[in-house]
Order: structure tokens, then sequence, then C-alpha cells
């Protein structure tokens, strides 16, 4: 039964349903044997043992197809990694795809500017590195929306990554090494620039569109996961949109694209999803005269198509590279990814069987399991869980419509989906009356569940708090040994996501609740009450957001009097886990 105005079954199956549809389209692709965890295409006539080429992964967020499965194929990339709709994809799943198509002479991961893609691949890579595999991993941030500087964050990846992926895959099929591989591929991410424009607000599968936009308007600059733009203005006619986006695309001050009079060029023409094909090609017909006249470059090659799009949504990007000898052959060198454009072709195969899911090079660790019989914080520690669970779960759609003002709207559903497997996993696999151990299940948990920058963020946080706690033997975690967890933990994601206090990020609610849980329990206070202080903070710390200018994540790209509306989402999901579980464990001791 199809969902509201979408040809969908269960939303929750989309993107598993289209991987299915796409390999049965494209004789050449197929997947691993992992869905709906692992979500990999990859070619199907590559073997890791026997493969002699340097091997090319990209991937992100799902909705933006045909980006990025659409680009598997002889000639590009070797395999693409997808997420949920508008998450990064798994730890687990990149790590996937990197042991199932690299052999030898390694693999290089371009990577599109986004704080989860960022997380996520990196860590996949140095968990590669560890297993003996030799990475690469080249990040490229194209947009042109807004000037540096932007933050922590940079600039986002938009179409002009496709270039990358075209450039660079024909420079592995050449038999380049790896570290040649990468320096085109950087080479080429250094000389694109991409900017966009939207008609209309994209429509998440089983979620209310968004109406922010109203009649007769337009959003400039905005990204491809229907977050707003830079600015909105009146609709004008295609000659002025074009000639006001290749304005700044082509602005000498950054220089985005170190072109000048008598450069050459090739541009991308990119549909968002629900552009006309007819509109694209009026499009592209005033970008060449536009770019030619009035900037006096040469167009050598013009793309025209819906290539990296943003689910339904009216508009297009452009995307201006420059381009010599070396890079235009890349260019046309030929290559059986579907979508570069090139029909398939041959016989497709009556049955296409999955590729199995490669082992892991190392011996997987023992799972835990729940004790018989839990001690009295063993039961403490259960009763926390589950609290802070289920007010994710409850919490679920306000913090989606929350994250629709400010992001993606789907932070209530990423933390849905990781409350889900923490109650899961509660039932059977939690060791609980191991406090350490506990919380290394937990990330455990999330790490199998969650996609996103929030994911990445909470199993670091987990891996980091464990660390510490597991210092001490089970019987000697207190108070003060779990407020010093909390500490090391908020370091480690400080450390490894860039942000800090202040940046309308989750730490805004987390390290005003690990300092108000430390000062109270040095002043005397007992746990119990000083857990409640702690949430009292995590609150306070995450209604402050509203004040704050975003320099982190996606929000880095909303307007302030938009921000000033709402907290942000991480840091309200923060305080509202804390909080219920303060609550539990104080009416489970009757301390009000």
């Amino acid at each position: 039964m199809a969902s509201g105005k979408k040809l969908i079954n269960d939303p929750n199956d989309a993107v598993r349903e289209a991987i299915e549809g796409l390999v049965e389209t494209y004789p050449n692709l197929s997947y691993l044997d992992g869905l709906p965890e692992i979500k990999v295409v990859l070619r199907a006539d590559v073997k890791r043992d026997t493969y002699d080429k340097v091997a090319l992964i990209s991937g992100g967020g799902s909705g933006h197809e045909p980006a990025h499965s659409g680009y598997v194929g002889q000639g590009m990339l070797t395999a693409a990694v997808c997420g949920d709709i508008f998450a990064s994809p798994s730890v687990a799943a990149i790590l996937a795809a990197i042991r199932a198509v690299t052999g030898p002479p390694g693999c290089l991961l371009i990577v599109k500017n986004y704080t989860g893609d960022r997380l996520n691949f990196g860590l996949a890579a140095e968990q590669a590195k560890a297993d003996g595999y030799k990475v690469e991993v080249v990040i490229v941030g194209d947009d042109c929306a807004l000037p540096p500087p932007r933050g922590i964050a940079g600039r986002r990846g938009l179409a002009g990554t496709l270039f990358v992926h075209k450039v660079a895959g024909a420079a592995a099929q050449a038999g380049l090494s790896l570290s040649e591989v990468a320096a085109e591929a950087r080479r080429v991410s250094q000389m694109v620039g991409t900017m966009g424009v939207g008609l209309t607000v994209c429509t998440i599968p089983g979620q209310v569109t968004s109406d922010r936009l109203g009649p007769g308007k337009m959003e400039l600059g905005l990204g491809i996961h229907g977050e707003p733009g830079a600015t909105v203005a009146d609709i004008q006619p295609v000659d002025v949109v074009v000639s006001h986006l290749l304005k700044i695309i082509l602005s000498q001050e950054p220089q985005y694209v170190p072109v000048r009079r008598g450069s050459r060029v090739a541009i991308m023409i990119n549909g968002l999803g629900a552009t006309p094909v007819m509109e694209l090609a009026i499009i592209a017909g005033k970008a060449v005269a536009n770019l030619q006249l009035e900037h006096g470059l040469g167009v050598e090659r013009v793309y025209t198509g819906s290539f990296m799009t943003s689910l339904d949504m009216a508009g297009m990007s452009l995307s201006v590279l420059k381009v010599d000898d070396s890079i235009l052959a890349r260019l046309d060198a030929p290559t059986a990814a579907p979508a570069w454009p090139v029909g398939s072709s041959g016989p497709r195969s009556s049955t296409t069987l999955p590729v199995a899911l490669p082992p892991s090079l190392k011996k997987p660790p023992t799972a835990s399991c729940r004790p018989s019989e839990l001690t009295s914080q063993g039961k403490v520690l259960e009763i926390a869980i589950r609290a802070g669970a289920e007010a994710l779960v409850e919490r679920c759609e306000a913090l989606n419509a929350i994250d629709a003002k400010v992001g993606d709207g789907d932070c209530g559903s990423t933390m849905y989906k990781g409350a889900s497997a923490i109650l899961e996993d509660l039932q059977h696999h939690y060791p609980l009356n191991d406090a350490a151990a506990t919380v290394q299940e937990i990330g455990s948990s999330i790490r199998r569940s969650m996609g996103g920058t929030s994911g990445v963020i909470y199993d670091i946080f987990c891996r980091a708090a464990y660390a510490r706690m597991n210092e001490s033997s089970p019987s000697t975690i207190d108070a003060k040994k779990w407020s010093s967890a909390f500490e090391v933990a908020n370091q480690a994601v400080s450390q490894y996501g860039g942000a800090t206090a202040g940046l309308r990020t989750l730490l805004d609610a987390l390290i005003p609740a690990s300092t108000a849980l430390r000062e109270a329990l040095d002043t005397g206070t007992g746990p119990v009450r000083a857990f409640l202080a702690a949430a009292d903070a995590a609150e306070k710390g995450a209604e402050a957001t509203k004040g704050m200018a975003a320099m982190a994540g996606r929000s880095n790209y909303i307007t302030s009097d938009v921000l000033a509306t709402v907290p942000d989402p991480g840091a309200l999901a923060a305080a509202v886990w804390i909080r219920a579980a303060a609550t539990a464990v104080s009416e489970h001791y009757q301390v009000v």
C-alpha cells in the first residue's frame, strides 16, 4: 500500500527495496548480503582477493538517487555505502564495503563534507587500517552557498563530488597507485564549485512535508538534505537565476573555482528530483551562454540530468569544474556506471544473488549475557537505561518536528532507532551487574542501529566511558567513577567531533550535566540528588542553545532568526534521556 503520495510500502523499507530494484535493473551490480543493516551496492565482477586495482568507495545518506549507487561500475566507484534517508551509513556498513572490494592496491574513500559522513568513514578507515588494509580518504566540499569561515563544519559536499568520482575512477581503472588516485581526486575537489536553488521542500517518506517555503518563493544556496537555503527570494526568470548562481560560484573572492577569462570548464546541471528534463535543458543552454559571454570561459563538457537529488525537491544545482587535457581525458574515459549517464547493456540475470557478507579479519568478541540474578546496582542500572530509552521513543515525533526547522527532520527517528535497539538488547544481552561492560554493550546497540552523526557520537561516548570505567573492578564503580567516566566521554566526543560547549550541539546539554554531577558530588550531595542536579543542568543547557550561533552540524547553515525559535535537537534529546533516567532512579529510591 502506498504511503501518502509515495509509491512505496513501509517507509522503513524504502532504501532496502530500492537497492533490490537497482541490482535487478543493472546486470553489473550486486549487493552485500547484510540487508537491511548493511546496505552496500558493489560491482558484481570485483573479488577482493584478486582485484588488482585501487578500489573506490563513496556513499552517504539515501534519498539522493542515483547517487551514490548509480555510480558503481567499471571506471567509477567499486562500491557505494547507502545510509538511511539523509543519514550517514554506519561504520559497520562502510567497513563491510572496504573488506568486500579492497585488494592489495588498497582503497580510496571519497567522502562528502558532512560531520556524520566524516566521522563514520573516518572511523571505518582507521579500523580497516588496523586490520591491515591500505586506505586513504578524500573529503569533498564544493558548496559555494555561504562565504567562509563556516565554523568547524566547512563547505558541504554537493553534486560536484561526482566529478571527483569520475576522475578518480578513471585513474584507478588506468592502474594508478593509491597515492596517485588520491592525488587526482584531491586536485579535482579543489577546482569545483556548486550552488543550488530549491523551488519546493522535499518530502521524507513517512513524514509530512514542511510548509516553510511559501508560494512564489525560492531558496538559494540550499543543501541536499532538505535543510533551508542561505536566502529566500521571489522566483525569478531562469536567466536571472543562472546568472546569479554562476556569479557566486565564479566569484574571485573567495575564488571557489580558480578560473580566469580564457579558462576551460566542465559544467553539471543537476536536477534535485522533481525538475522536468525540459527545465534542465533550458538551464543548460542559459548556463553555457552565460559562461562564455559573461565570464569568458570555454565550456568543454556539459552534463545535464538528475545526478544527485534531494528526493522529490523541485530545483537544481550548478557545478563548475576547471579542466585541462588530463582531466578531460578522465571525464571521457569509458565507464559502466549506469548514471554517468550510460544505458544498461547486456542480458539481465534471471536471479541476482547477493555477495556473501565478508567476515572481519579479527575474531569478534564473545557476546555478553544478562545475569540470572541482578545485584541492587544492576537493578538500578536497568531502571535508568529503560527509562532513558523509553523517553526517547516517546519523544520521536516531537524531536523530528524540532529538527525539521533547523536540520533534516530525522533527529527523533535516529534516536528512536538507537533507543529501540537498547530496549531490545536490554532483555538479554546487557551484563547489568557489570556497569562498565553494560556501557560497552550500549555502544554496540547504538553502533548496530543508529545512523547519522548522533550514532557515531554516542558510540564514541560509550567507548570512552567504558575505557575509564574498566580501570576499576565492577564492585568499585561508585557515583564518582560514573562522574569521571561522564567527563572523559564528553572530552572524547569533543576531540573527535570537533565541537565544544557553546556551538549548539548535544555537548551543550552533556557538558553542563557532567559539571553539575561532579560539583554536587564534590560538595557531599548524595548520588541520587546529584543525578537530578545533572538533569536540571542538561535541560537548562539544551534550552540555552536557542541563543547560540550554530558552528557545527547542519544547523551551521541555518539563519540565526530560525535557530532562535527552537533548541538544538541533539542537546534536547540528551536532556530527555538524562532527565528520564534520573527521575526513574529517584523514584526507585523514593528521593524527591
